[in-house]
């Protein structure tokens, strides 16, 4: 399902794909530069977070615009999806 999403929520996602984008960039660097496993291993472990966090938000907002969609037993039932999942990846 194709989503268009308001302009502020999709400037925030493109700014943090930037910094992601930002960060993977930083870490081939560092690989070109012979840095310190160690080093390079934290900036893969901030990236992944990163990553990860924003496919949650991702995943909340599309969850929230099916709730606004389905009909109310739809909507009972992902809402319950929903705190499961929020749950899940706390």
């Amino acid at each position: 399902m194709k989503r268009i999403r308001p302009g502020l929520e999709k400037r925030a996602l493109i700014v943090r794909l930037r910094k992601i984008k930002g960060q993977v960039e930083a870490i081939e660097k560092m690989v070109e530069a012979d840095a310190e496993c160690s080093d390079v291993l934290m900036q893969v472990v901030s990236s992944r977070r990163a990553l990860k966090s924003f496919s949650e938000e991702l995943l909340e907002s599309h969850l929230h615009a099916c709730i606004e969609t389905a009909e109310p037993k739809g909507q009972e039932n992902l809402r319950s999806l929903l705190t499961v999942l929020e749950r899940y990846v706390a």
